[in-house]
């Protein structure tokens, strides 16, 4: 027999101490480390995210990850289970919330820190990481990012090692030289004319890509990386200093081309675009959602619900003093579109999203839970509630086999996956209940896991 070499050794040595662990265990702590994990919340008055009431007192059960009963009647856990007990006391049980247009990388970092070349990547997601926790506690179990590299902090928080909401990345945004996505300063020559790669693209907050073929090989680089949809810039922005509102971004042969790399993989394209000549564009592409879209002209919005395809909106703020004239103009303008947009999307049944696009400024942050309640100009509490709940699960739904979250979410249903929050009061007669999370959301819970709880 040949000696045993240093890394047999400590493999016999590893094995044989785990075997002396396993015999030490009695058959008791074994058989309690098995039993699955249940919780039982008692006394509750539902919102399930599709109706405009509240149910009657209910109990909910859940085991696992997933809202096993729902029954007005006492419910006996089953054998074997775990439980965890909580007395709702009459307040409301409602789906976790989710937000359609999130940046979460660049919402934690002001704009100067993610573009100063001494501020290092790990230093900027450790603070995005953050922030997704904080997202969380305000009662977002989910969030489609719409740009920036969030790969890292999703793996983190799917695996268990960190908490935050589920995360649908986009990856980096694609965007054509002089595009809402090309950040470089004047001096800064294009690569593909000498110049270097700009700071943006090395940390994976957006790909400048021109031609059907770069076009495609950036939308594959996303979702090779994890995409669950892909984020193209197809117009021009408000925020960014060199393209005007106005402009229509990438040909239609361009478009085309992420839209069928993305088809290919089972998924869609979104576009970031405001203008009538920009999303028309895009809807001959098969694009499938609009990011955006307050200056659209009414037979455009018609369109789009003629057409089945979603409109991620949002009601957002005139820009602060501190910004340049020509970006307070742009932003202006689009505060104004804002009402119309709204308007018509109801008027035409437009699949309509919400989402807030912070970015830059860390301090607004916390303003995500009351950006919902601007929704009162337009709709009511029910229709609020029901869009950042069921109704952006549908949105979520369209990635299709990329779908890294399959279940139902978005409900307070049997089977659906446990999402779920605990709110003192009743948000359909008081919507101002959720802009206040701190104070109002006594349970959160994520994939059946609490995450807070005070009612301890």
């Amino acid at each position: 027999m040949k000696p045993l070499r240093w890394p047999d050794r400590v493999s016999v040595t590893f094995i044989g101490r785990l075997l002396i662990l396993s015999c030490a265990v009695t058959p008791a702590a074994h058989a309690q480390a098995l039993q699955p994990t249940a919780v039982l919340i008692q006394n509750v008055r539902i919102f399930d995210g599709t109706s405009d009431r509240l149910s009657a007192p209910s109990n909910v059960l859940v085991l696992g990850n997933l809202i096993k009963t729902i029954s007005k009647t006492p419910i006996a856990p089953p054998p074997g289970t775990s439980v965890r007990l909580i007395q709702g006391g009459g307040r409301t049980l409602m789906p976790g919330m989710s937000d359609m247009h999130v940046h979460i990388f660049m919402s934690a970092s002001s704009q100067a820190q993610l573009m100063d070349p001494k501020v290092s990547f790990a230093t900027l997601e450790a603070r995005a990481t953050e922030e997704a926790r904080l997202m969380l506690l305000r009662g977002f179990t989910a969030a489609r990012d719409m740009g920036g590299p969030v790969f890292g902090i999703k793996r983190m928080i799917d695996m268990g090692k960190v908490p935050g909401p589920r995360i649908y990345p986009s990856g980096a945004m694609i965007s054509q030289t002089s595009g809402h996505g090309d950040f470089r300063m004047p001096k800064d020559r294009a690569h593909r004319f000498g110049g270097e790669i700009t700071r943006g693209e090395l940390l994976g907050i957006g790909f400048i890509a021109d031609g059907r073929d770069e076009v495609l090989a950036a939308t594959r680089e996303d979702l090779r990386a994890g995409a669950t949809q892909i984020k193209v810039m197809a117009g021009g922005g408000a925020a960014s200093a060199y393209d005007p509102l106005d402009v229509a971004q990438y040909t239609l042969d361009e478009l085309k081309a992420a839209v069928e790399a993305a088809d290919d993989w089972g998924t869609y394209v979104t576009v970031h675009a405001y203008t009538p000549k920009a999303v028309r564009r895009a809807i001959e592409a098969g694009v499938k959602c609009i990011e955006h879209g307050q200056l659209l002209d009414e037979p455009t919005v018609q369109l789009l619900g003629e057409k089945g395809i979603w409109l991620s909106l949002q009601a957002l703020d005139e820009a602060p003093a501190t910004q340049t004239d020509a970006v307070r103009a742009k932003k202006h303008q689009v505060v104004q579109g804002t009402d119309n947009a709204y308007k018509w999307a109801k008027k035409y049944n437009v699949k309509l999203a919400w989402g807030t696009d912070l970015m830059f400024v860390p301090a607004q942050n916390k303003n995500q839970n009351t950006d919902i309640l601007k929704l009162k100009t337009w709709f009511t509490p029910a229709e609020i509630l029901k869009m950042v709940t069921h109704g952006h699960a549908d949105l979520l739904a369209l990635s299709g086999l990329r779908n890294p979250y399959p279940g139902k979410l978005g409900v307070v249903k049997a089977d659906a996956l446990a999402d779920l929050l605990l709110v003192d009061g009743d948000p359909l007669a008081n919507l101002d209940l959720i802009g206040d999370p701190e104070k109002n959301f006594l349970v959160i819970m994520k994939d059946g896991k609490i995450y807070k709880n005070i009612l301890r």
